[in-house]
């Protein structure tokens, strides 16, 4: 957990239009050492919000008035092509794989994440993520990445067990070294799983965390 004397402050716009997890959210991330400058109701405001405050993340639902559908997330995207180095992390009720493709798609997939809203309730997870998504990183919710094993195989059909594990942790936001711990082997072996990953999915070579991002994006259109 980043919650230390060494995590850095944020500066939160927050988008979550029940007032009881707004408030909620609110509190935690004052308690973990971040300021949120703006805190709404509606995609609208969010809009607004961010173009005022200039923040360092934006913490955003999918579903918002009026229509409860999914105008958060499409506010989301609309900052990422406004603002493309702007990070956003979205909370979701329910697992939508075209909610987080979408959202990976927007910019370059770089600092963006996609976290069901039972994830804030495991603080630690929760503030990880955030910091993660500040920081550049791409976070995709454990229970999207287990889902999507679950249902789909093609074209990850190519993938070992073990490359589909690394690949899971991956989209997990996990570095080569936290995989590595967790799976318990060296960090060389999973920089070869990653390598074999591209390979197979036809990805082409870029920079480490780039090429990571093309790993999630690949996974969650397969």
């Amino acid at each position: 957990m980043r919650v230390d004397g060494t995590a850095r402050s944020l500066r939160v716009v927050l988008a979550e239009d029940s007032v009881l997890l707004r408030d909620g959210l609110i509190g935690l991330l004052t308690r973990c050492g971040h300021e949120v400058v703006a805190a709404v109701g509606d995609a609208d405001a969010l809009l607004t919000a961010v173009a005022e405050h200039e923040p360092d993340i934006v913490v955003t639902d999918v579903r918002m008035p009026p229509d409860f559908q999914d105008e958060g997330l499409h506010a989301a995207v609309r900052l990422r092509e406004t603002r493309p180095g702007l990070p956003v992390l979205v909370l979701s009720q329910y697992v939508q794989r075209s909610y987080a493709s979408e959202l990976l798609d927007s910019g370059d997939g770089t600092g963006v994440g996609y976290l069901l809203k039972d994830r804030v309730g495991q603080v630690e997870e929760f503030v990880d993520a955030l910091h993660d998504v500040a920081d550049g990183g791409t976070v995709v919710d454990p229970e999207v990445v287990r889902q999507l094993l679950r249902r789909r195989r093609d074209p990850l059909e190519r993938l070992t067990p073990r490359e589909r594990e690394v690949l899971a942790l991956i989209a997990e936001g996990k570095s080569n070294g936290a995989i590595a711990r967790e799976l318990v082997v060296s960090e060389a072996a999973v920089g070869k799983h990653i390598g074999s990953i591209l390979t197979k999915l036809d990805l082409p070579p870029a920079d480490e965390t780039h090429r990571r991002v093309l790993a999630v994006l690949a996974f969650l259109r397969a």
